[in-house]
């Protein structure tokens, strides 16, 4: 025992005696060869810039918008067609006093008493009408350093020859001023709520893209860039995307106003008819519009009614509505919403709408006030936008009502 101890003691001497001749540590040698690399880290923003030149605000997947031109790099032929649809002309910038140039309309003057050096976005323009914003972001409601006029004609209608209308200016909250231009939500690409575009004090909130873009409905494109196989742009093909936009409030009801309904309420419109079971890409075409699609001479919609309604197509009780070939969207999809011409007397203004059933008891369209469509076509629009009023066409009520009521349970024909 005392050998084991007197062991570890020289041990422990020797240690110390060692580590007190130590002398000062030595210079750095040089390094050896590089180990091997560790895993990848996840993969940032990219931080691609959108058309506008700013970098955009990155999405909620971290990915940035990149601007539909970017897109088309790979997906021209689907460019093509949207470039051409009414989406991608919802908001247009006037670039050094140059009016936009758009597919099948032209804006030749801006209102009254401003030159196009003093507008900063067309809204709109495409097939139906156009409204202005000035430089400071506001939309014109009145001539140059004034306002107040209920009367200035600040918004330009294009001509529609079916209700025999020519190009024209009307009125649009004249005389308002300050009127914000607070439509981004609907007529811009990555549209953020808070703060003011470019910091101008009429345009509410900020957004990536003016108009509707590819990204507005695909999301931000940068992480699909990368990797296009593995980060895929999927779309929620259901019905409620589309409304996100077609509406202007409540569904359980449809807004009307001066014998029409409101251009926006296309959704609320859908929501009182039974098709409210189908997508709108069940019928439409996502990237190409109507308006397009009737210029070049195609059909307006992937299917047509008798798809589904064979037997009705077949059970007509009116020989001459057949003679001249009235078709089935003209009685259940009559144009009842206005977006800018509409000639009450006659029943008929620019869009149709999605009600598609018919009440051959109801004459009236809107409530008393005017203010809400009821649920159902009524004679009024379903048949007087041909049998008009004081013309020999005019048919009263009660005739109306005979010729509607069973009109597709019987293959029966019956001169009206």
């Amino acid at each position: 025992m005392r050998m084991r101890y007197f062991t570890v003691g020289i041990f422990l001497l020797a240690f110390v005696v060692l580590a007190a001749c130590a002398g000062p540590e030595g210079e750095q040698g040089p390094p050896g060869p590089a180990g091997p690399p560790g895993p990848e880290g996840p993969q940032g923003p990219i931080g691609l810039r959108g058309q506008t030149g700013e970098i955009a605000e990155a999405g909620p997947s971290g990915a940035d918008y990149t601007g539909s031109e970017v897109c088309a790099g790979c997906h021209q032929e689907i460019y093509d067609a949207f470039i051409n649809s009414g989406h991608a002309w919802q908001l247009n910038k006037v670039v050094d006093g140059e009016p936009p140039e758009l597919p099948f309309t032209e804006v030749p003057d801006p209102p009254e008493g401003y030159g196009w050096e003093d507008i900063l976005y067309v809204i709109g323009g495409y097939n139906w009408k156009a409204r202005f914003v000035d430089k400071e972001g506001y939309i014109i409601t009145s001539a140059p350093g004034e306002s107040g006029s209920p009367e200035y004609p600040n918004q330009y209608n294009f001509a529609n020859q079916l209700l025999g209308k020519n190009t024209g200016w009307v009125n649009f909250h004249s005389g308002e001023a300050g009127l914000a231009y607070d439509c981004g939500a609907c007529h811009t690409t990555g549209f953020n709520p808070r703060g003011s575009q470019d910091d101008l004090p009429g345009l509410v909130g900020t957004w990536a893209e003016d108009g509707i873009a590819c990204e507005e409905c695909h999301g931000p494109g940068s992480l699909h860039i990368q990797d296009p196989a593995g980060i895929e742009m999927k779309v929620e093909r259901d019905r409620e995307e589309c409304g996100a936009c077609h509406r202007s409030g409540d569904s359980g009801q449809v807004n009307a106003e001066g014998g029409f309904i409101f251009h926006q309420d296309q959704y609320q419109d859908l929501y009182q008819s039974k098709h409210l079971t189908l997508d709108c890409v069940t019928c439409h075409d996502p990237h190409a519009g109507v308006v397009q699609l009737r210029a070049a001479g195609e059909p307006a919609t992937r299917t047509l009614c008798l798809d589904c309604h064979f037997k009705e197509d077949k059970n007509q009780k009116n020989s001459k509505h057949l003679s001249l070939g009235v078709s089935c969207i003209q009685c259940h999809m009559p144009r009842l919403i206005q977006s800018a011409w509409g000639v009450s007397e006659r029943f008929t203004a620019d869009i149709r709408t999605h009600v598609v059933a018919i009440d051959p008891e109801q004459v009236a369209q809107f409530s008393e006030d005017g203010t809400t469509a009821y649920s159902q076509i009524s004679l009024d629009f379903a048949c007087r936008q041909c049998h008009i009023s004081n013309t020999a066409l005019a048919l009263d009520d009660e005739t109306l009502k005979n010729a509607a009521r069973e009109y597709h349970t019987s293959s029966i024909l019956i001169e009206e």
